[in-house]
């Protein structure tokens, strides 16, 4: 939607922070809905979260198709991400407990394609139907694909997991809801606030977002078997570690995705398609690099595939340093395959190792920890590199330079801190743990027997 903005904000007669709610209110609520999924994949059967998560997103695609009103496009993105929120927790934890543990490496590499490459292929796509047809047709192409997928997930999808009755802590809800809410918000706030275009400051959801997630940890540890999120997963130090490596994994790509079409558009004067077919070799090659990566994990385990990840990751962006005003377009397909190339050897190894040394009782919340981080550090990212590069671009304009000139130095500026993040990513990279999937973590093979209140689904 990043590349429908400028049509937006024709038709509606909105301006760029008005209409950039598209997208805000499309993670802020992706940010409280995924911790609530860990308690409903323990309470409910699988296909009825699934019938859940894919009927809201069908509901909402339908409501953005027809939408008249700005305020009611905004809505129907929101009811959009309820389902997208609850269905990828939904899959990992699947995989899980379907997958045998020495196949989950090429599938998480799948897995691995919808994350990451996705946001990737997005804006080419966005570019190719906006050059043709209306910013509409987005959600009408979409509203047959997900029709089609509930229905058959309705059909096929068998309940593999086991319920149980829980309590659903009201108080808990409410501060994940403040606690992670205010992350995203603040964190997308701060690249406006450079700007000086920010309703409001970002340090204020900021410290409401720091603060409800201390009293939410500390209530979680307390409620124990009955969390809404059971943050003792945290407890298990590959899963820890390899989370941490994740999010600085997230950082990188989503402060990249951010800033290289600006500088495609702004600095080298590309048009929304032709920034998007820019982009479009490295998504596909991290499509390919996912299948390749997951089968090399089910063979040697994480950090044979995470050191030189990292290593490739860093390699790139201080190559992007190096780009310039007179730049070719091939340079830029270059370093940014390259940066996926490396992403690849991250993403999956690091998601298959987190979550296979969990213990299975921990699995659903584990993949709702996983999910929720993601987005947290996707919004830390892109308000790292767009914070540096307002800052840089406001001082060399306040110095005289031009628009193309300033805003060169000031993605020049955002690449060096992406660069630095990599080379901390590259040292903690050593301290992730390689055990390979054909070995079941002990935590999973002797998790303990299900509660006697657990009531087996069939």
């Amino acid at each position: 939607m990043s590349v429908a903005l400028p049509n937006l904000m024709s038709e509606f007669a909105i301006g760029a922070s008005t209409a950039q709610w598209i997208t805000t209110a499309f993670m802020l609520t992706m940010a409280v809905v995924i911790p609530i999924t860990g308690y409903l994949l323990t309470r409910l059967p699988l296909r009825t979260v699934f019938i859940i998560a894919m009927s809201s997103f069908l509901l909402g695609t339908l409501l953005a198709a027809v939408a008249p009103t700005f305020f009611t496009l905004v809505l129907g993105r929101v009811v959009q991400a309820i389902g997208t929120a609850i269905m990828m927790p939904l899959l990992m934890t699947t995989v899980l407990n379907v997958v045998p543990s020495n196949r989950r490496g090429r599938t998480m590499g799948v897995i691995s394609i919808v994350i990451a490459v996705a946001p990737a292929i997005g804006p080419t796509l966005g570019g190719i139907i906006l050059d043709a047809l209306n910013w509409r047709w987005m959600f009408w192409i979409m509203l047959p694909i997900a029709a089609i997928a509930l229905v058959l997930g309705a059909t096929m999808i068998s309940n593999v997991t086991e319920t149980r009755r829980l309590p659903l802590d009201v108080l808990s809800v409410v501060l994940a809801a403040l606690g992670f809410a205010g992350l995203v918000f603040g964190l997308s706030s701060i690249g406006s606030a450079a700007e000086g275009s920010a309703l409001i400051t970002p340090w204020i959801p900021l410290a409401v977002g720091i603060v409800s997630l201390a009293v939410f940890t500390w209530r979680q540890l307390g409620l124990r078997d009955h969390a809404l999120l059971d943050v003792r997963a945290f407890g298990t130090s590959t899963f820890t570690m390899a989370l941490v490596m994740m999010c600085i994994g997230m950082m990188g790509m989503f402060g990249t995705l951010i800033t290289l079409p600006i500088y495609l558009q702004t600095v080298l004067g590309l048009d929304a398609m032709h920034t998007g077919l820019t982009l479009l070799p490295g998504g596909l090659l991290m499509g390919v690099m996912g299948l390749f990566v997951g089968r090399l994990f089910d063979r040697v385990g994480a950090r044979p595939l995470v050191i030189p990840g990292t290593a490739i990751v860093a390699t790139a962006l201080w190559g992007m340093t190096t780009l310039a005003a007179d730049s070719g377009q091939g340079t830029v397909i270059a370093w940014h395959m390259l940066l996926n190339a490396g992403l690849s050897f991250m993403f999956s190894p690091l998601m298959t190792a987190a979550l296979g040394s969990l213990p299975r009782r921990l699995y659903s919340h584990g993949s709702a920890i996983l999910s929720t981080l993601q987005q947290v550090a996707g919004a830390a990212g892109t308000a790292v590199f767009i914070t540096v590069m307002t800052t840089a671009t406001l001082a060399g304009t306040a110095a005289g330079a031009d628009v193309v000139e300033a805003t060169m130095s000031g993605i020049h500026n955002a690449m060096v801190w992406g660069a630095v993040i990599a080379l901390v990513a590259f040292a903690g990279s050593f301290f992730v743990k390689s055990v390979p999937a054909d070995e079941e973590p002990d935590a999973v093979a002797h998790s303990p027997a299900p509660a006697p209140e657990t009531t087996p689904v069939h």
